[in-house]
């Protein structure tokens, strides 16, 4: 039951929808997969599925079995994809639900042929080939083996080979190349043991904006669909992107103060002028980086950039106000980040002061914050 949330992350399903509509019209005919792992990214799994689906994504894939299944509860009837699993997965509820199991090793082939044996029913598959990320995926040396054996599981009727992939590095045009090379050589290899995927596919977000030649039949995309650039450099405007969550909160209490004011913990804030303070109740339990004490980030509170002042709470944190401290009450509309088209901080602020990435940031937004799905064109 929610009496009122305080904490408010609005998740445009238009602007996800718009999103994949980009990546659909960049990549032509290439199926879209997007992925909605770790509460996609954030912005809550059933509510991105939904709205990826909706913008014409073939397919949902999220990272473990459990998320997949989350979806299904859901009532997520599309076709979804999961690929990292522990030794003791049980592969039979993927096989009643029709969910893709992403195998990387034949101990996974072998358990999901085993599933398939007690349900009687057919399990699909998508093999995961390591081409160079040194991560989750079969190594070179595996391949021919897997295939082979994999290959003699369809003949069985006991799986189906949907498809094949892997995941770039990212670490520059050459590496990328290689890796592509090395992704047409298990391809190949796959072929040749005598299966036919459907889908394959190397090129998620970053590549899906810059690799063109790796797109292959398939592209699987993950921060992209909801709004926020894979590239260093390039914002979401420069590439036809949305962002697609505005985090919001409010202003629940003010307070004038004198020049010479401590502001909260550790007073590492002293007011320089008599000023205004405003208190938001947002803090790094919710996803509100502690690190972004005296780091010169801001919000907006009367469509006007605050400072943040003082040490971030687990539970509020303070903005000085002094500009419109006069022209707002309780209840003013704070707005931490979201599209700066449309005059909000971007993410990428936060990013860059913490010296790390926007998706740390997404995926750390805390359970209160009620994810709410927003269709207006202002939303």
């Amino acid at each position: 039951m929610r009496t009122g949330s305080m904490r408010v992350a609005d998740i445009s399903v238009r602007a996800i929808r718009k999103n994949v509509g980009r990546i659909r019209e960049l990549t032509g005919d290439a199926k879209v997969i997007v992925v909605v792992k770790a509460g996609g990214y954030g912005h809550g799994a059933e509510i991105a599925a939904r709205a990826a689906v909706e913008g014409g994504a073939s397919m949902i894939a999220t990272a473990d079995l459990e998320e997949a299944l989350q979806l299904r509860e859901c009532g997520i009837d599309a076709p979804l994809l999961c690929w990292l699993h522990g030794p003791r997965v049980d592969f039979a509820p993927a096989i009643e639900q029709s969910i893709d199991v992403g195998i990387a090793h034949l101990r996974q082939l072998e358990a999901l042929a085993e599933a398939a044996r007690v349900t009687g029913q057919q399990a699909t598959l998508q093999f995961k080939i390591d081409t160079g990320l040194s991560r989750n995926g079969a190594a070179r040396d595996e391949w021919e083996a897997l295939f082979a054996r994999g290959a003699a599981l369809e003949r069985e009727g006991l799986v189906r080979v949907r498809g094949i992939f892997s995941h770039l590095a990212n670490a520059g045009e050459e590496a990328d190349l290689a890796q592509g090379a090395c992704f047409d050589e298990a391809l190949a290899l796959l072929r040749a043991a005598g299966s036919d995927p459907e889908m394959i596919h190397l090129a998620a977000s970053a590549a899906t904006f810059s690799r063109p030649e790796l797109y292959y039949n398939t592209v699987r995309v993950g921060v992209a669909a909801f709004g926020l650039s894979p590239i260093p450099g390039k914002n979401s405007a420069q590439l036809g992107l949305i962002p697609a969550m505005t985090l919001r909160s409010e202003v629940v209490a003010l307070r004038g103060v004198p020049a010479g004011t401590g502001v909260s913990y550790g007073f590492n804030h002293i007011c320089e002028v008599a000023t205004t303070l405003a208190l938001v109740p947002v803090g790094y339990a919710d996803g509100m980086p502690r690190a972004l004490n005296g780091a010169g980030a801001w919000v907006t509170i009367a469509g006007e950039p605050c400072p943040i002042v003082g040490r971030i709470g687990m539970d509020q944190f303070i903005v000085d106000v002094g500009p419109v401290g006069g022209r707002i009450d309780l209840g003013a509309p704070v707005v931490l980040f979201g599209d700066p088209e449309r005059g909000y901080p971007s993410i990428d602020i936060w990013a860059g002061l913490m010296r790390t990435i926007h998706y740390e940031i997404l995926v750390g937004i805390g359970p209160r914050v009620l994810r709410r799905a927003v269709d207006e064109e202002d939303a």
